[in-house]
């Protein structure tokens, strides 16, 4: 592989797209292991949406010869700070959608971040003692909260179409 910062986006987007074919394969077969499965996808699409998402930060800083050019990290990149340091169209428009949490972007982000939090049981509210004590519980609400497959495969095209966009404008002549 070259190593142009650009062959990276482009891996990380190719692997969100295998990994979200394995997860509709893992719902198609119905198997006992179905819902690790499409756990295991589900996470490994984020992984590689924020890994693509790096790479074209790294692509911008690269271009712009910044010096935050080799951060770990997308919000490392992603910030006012560096913005407004280093203006770029690119990097304006990235800073933006993060910083808006109904973007696709954001969510992406926070999606991400959530990956590394520790499991928590929902909050419940204090119980009346005249209440019954066995109750029914329904197993669908972590589902209803759960990514689909279509939303990661719409960030994932969002993504790509900014990659192409944005390398049209960081060519030089």
């Amino acid at each position: 592989m070259a190593h142009e910062l650009y062959t990276r986006t482009n891996q990380k987007i190719h692997f969100a797209g295998l990994a979200l074919k394995a997860w509709r394969q893992a719902e198609a077969s119905g198997g006992m292991n179905a819902q690790a499965l499409i756990q295991a996808e589900r996470e490994a699409v984020l992984f590689h949406l924020y890994g693509a998402l790096l790479g074209l930060c790294h692509e911008i800083a690269g271009f712009y010869r910044l010096p935050e050019a080799r951060s770990p990290r997308v919000e490392q990149l992603l910030s006012s700070a560096v913005l407004e340091a280093a203006p770029s169209p690119e990097l304006a428009e990235l800073v933006e959608l993060a910083q808006q949490p109904e973007t696709w972007l954001a969510q992406l982000l926070a999606e991400h971040a959530r990956l590394f939090l520790p499991p928590q049981a929902p909050s419940k509210a204090k119980v009346d003692p005249s209440l019954p004590l066995i109750e029914a519980v329904s197993l669908d609400e972590e589902e209803e909260r759960a990514l689909k497959p279509e939303q990661l495969e719409e960030w994932r095209q969002h993504l790509k179409d900014m990659a192409l966009r944005f390398r049209g404008s960081l060519t030089e002549w």
